[in-house]
């Protein structure tokens, strides 16, 4: 567990809306939509095994395509359908609808505690969910999230995009700010259901809610607990470009819809960290040259068909330095931390200000994101370093300013 000194952070009075509710809800999303007996039991042993004497006030509450299912008890826990549409999302993760449903679970029941659990959560370390709740329940956070173990070639769009750039951009330190599992306090599940509504309706489909980025503008505290390792779901569709689009257009509206609140300059928000389960050393099954050179061939097609589109984008040194990696022998190819920096910034800049059509500038990045992708594995394997990676982050913060004046004065760079 973490010292006192690793928290630097007020201590509230309790925030549960009543003090005398205890009860705990969970909320299973569309991955176990009219889910069996058979199906939920792995789910139900690792609540058991993870809540202990709380299991008693425990509500599981699962989709299902049939409005009039009745609740039912099993193994000690109450099972409650919730009403489904039948429409699932495109990527295998959490949505705004499942916020919207916990939130729903959480008023009916009057619960002080709300967890979410992403597909194959029955991986997760017991321990790990526990001190979850517990830094919710008795140690006053209002968002809970896992780190998770992962291995160097693992999780790299959050690696690259998700985990430096919400850091930066909203001061919450969490190395998965899009965590697959989450545990909530009754104010924060209240947030994250109003910022659900928004999002979905301002996207009109698939959407998406941030977490980390809803805790920091409202002051919220957010505790990170070490989980060691999980199986991640394999996503039903595996087109990369469709990936970066959906959770690279949701950062960058949300970027853009919070601009009053991350432009102020600030200090990384203190966070509550407790280490529960060890850190782990994860090997991956390595990447074979042949697919590294597949990636940099990619890009270097890319950086010959996308320079009128980038050129929109990108400033004339970022696009010098593109033209200096595409000429990269394939042994020594290398992106700088620097320049993979700005190429996000101005995309998000670009995003904002609709310099293209959105989903053909999402388009764009994909090959820039394998040049990333290239240059991490290569540099992997001589190197042990950390995943995520702990210099990129520290990039995009002290390039911050940059970002910050050009959202000002966009009209500094004229391509």
């Amino acid at each position: 567990m973490s010292s006192a000194a690793d928290m630097e952070m007020r201590v509230d009075p309790p925030h549960s809306a009543n003090p005398a509710t205890t009860g705990i809800a969970v909320c299973l999303g569309t991955w176990c939509a009219d889910a069996t007996v058979e199906q939920l039991t792995p789910i139900l042993k690792l609540l058991q095994a993870a809540l202990g004497s709380r299991t008693a006030s425990v509500i599981v509450a699962y989709p299902a395509t049939n409005p009039q299912a009745d609740a039912w008890q099993h193994e000690g826990f109450s099972m409650q359908p919730y009403a489904f549409d039948g429409n699932k999302p495109s990527l295998n993760t959490t949505t705004a609808a499942s916020y919207r449903n916990m939130q729903d679970v959480m008023q009916t029941y009057k619960t002080s505690c709300g967890i979410l659990l992403g597909a194959e959560a029955q991986t997760l370390h017991p321990d790990a969910l526990r001190g979850m709740v517990d830094a919710v329940l008795d140690r006053n956070a209002d968002v809970a999230l896992p780190r998770y173990s992962v291995g160097s070639n693992e999780a790299l769009i959050n690696a690259a995009l998700l985990y430096p750039l919400s850091r930066a951009i909203f001061g919450v330190k969490a190395c998965f700010p899009f965590a697959l599992d989450q545990v909530l306090s009754v104010r924060a599940a209240e947030r994250m259901a109003v910022a659900a509504g928004q999002a979905a309706k301002a996207s009109g489909g698939d959407a998406f809610v941030w977490p980390t980025a809803e805790a920091a503008a409202a002051g919220f505290i957010v505790a990170e607990i070490t989980a060691g390792t999980r199986i991640f779901p394999i996503q039903p569709n595996t087109d990369l470009s469709l990936v970066l689009n959906l959770l690279g257009s949701s950062l960058f509206s949300e970027i853009e819809a919070k601009a009053s609140f991350w432009q102020r300059t600030r200090p990384l928000q203190a966070m509550l960290s407790l280490d529960v389960v060890p850190a782990q050393h994860v090997t991956t099954e390595p990447v074979s040259s042949d697919e590294v050179a597949e990636m940099i061939e990619s890009f270097r097609i890319a950086h010959g068909n996308l320079q009128e589109i980038w050129s929109l984008v990108l400033p004339p040194q970022t696009l010098l330095g593109l033209k200096r990696l595409s000429r990269m022998p394939n042994e020594s190819f290398s992106m700088p931390d620097a320049l993979w920096v700005r190429i996000l910034y101005d995309f998000v800049l670009a995003y904002r200000l609709r310099t293209i059509n959105r989903g053909h500038l999402l388009g764009t990045l994909t090959p820039l994101y394998l040049a990333w992708v290239a240059s991490h594995i290569l540099a992997a394997q001589t190197t042990d370093a950390t995943n995520p990676p702990e210099s990129l982050a520290r990039a995009f913060e002290a390039d911050k300013p940059y970002l910050v004046s050009r959202w000002r004065w966009p009209d500094r760079f004229n391509p």
